[in-house]
């Protein structure tokens, strides 16, 4: 898939991070970390740079068909390392009380696609919007009802539509390893 980049346009802060600050500033950008003002197109950034080829490919070209009507997609999470995906889910812990209630929000290491690559984080809410009406044309789906903001590459959904959402992850055989 090829993707023609769109002009620049000066950085703004993209919305609240899923990411922590406190997670942020013990493992950094090299483990994950997504720095403000992030697109799909700062392949300096390793949460960018290591997502995978296609998902990201598919995200460049939905960024850039977005931005002919006025829409900016900021990554808020990409690629994690897995001991980054640790810290968010022991900090969910912390926030939500337990593993079960944590578990509806972030996965662990081994379960979770963005430590694979396979998985997005995007702002602010126009893109989300966009995404939502346009994003299955691209073969890029919402995955979980309860995280507006998470997206993967289904490729069969360009033609058939992206597939029907999970709750939660919990309710994601993936997540059941």
């Amino acid at each position: 898939m090829t993707y023609r980049e769109p002009a620049r346009t000066a950085a703004r802060q993209s919305p609240a991070s899923s990411s922590s600050s406190a997670a942020r500033r013990a493992l950094g950008e090299p483990a994950g970390a997504v720095p403000d003002g992030a697109t799909v197109f700062d392949d300096e950034i390793p949460a960018v740079a290591n997502l995978d080829p296609e998902l990201l490919g598919a995200l460049r070209q939905a960024a850039t068909d977005a931005a002919d009507y006025g829409v900016e997609f900021f990554v808020n999470g990409g690629w994690r390392s897995p001991q980054y995906q640790e810290r968010l889910r022991h900090e969910a812990v912390t926030k939500y009380g337990s593993e079960k209630e944590a578990a509806r929000w972030v996965t662990t290491a081994d379960t979770s696609a963005h430590v694979s690559g396979h998985a997005v984080d995007i702002g602010p809410a126009d893109a989300r919007a966009w995404l939502s009406e346009h994003g299955a044309a691209y073969g890029l789906c919402q995955i979980y009802r309860n995280e507006p903001w998470h997206y993967e590459l289904r490729p069969e959904a360009i033609d058939h539509g992206c597939p029907p959402m999970y709750a939660d992850p919990t309710h994601d055989p993936r997540m059941r390893r």
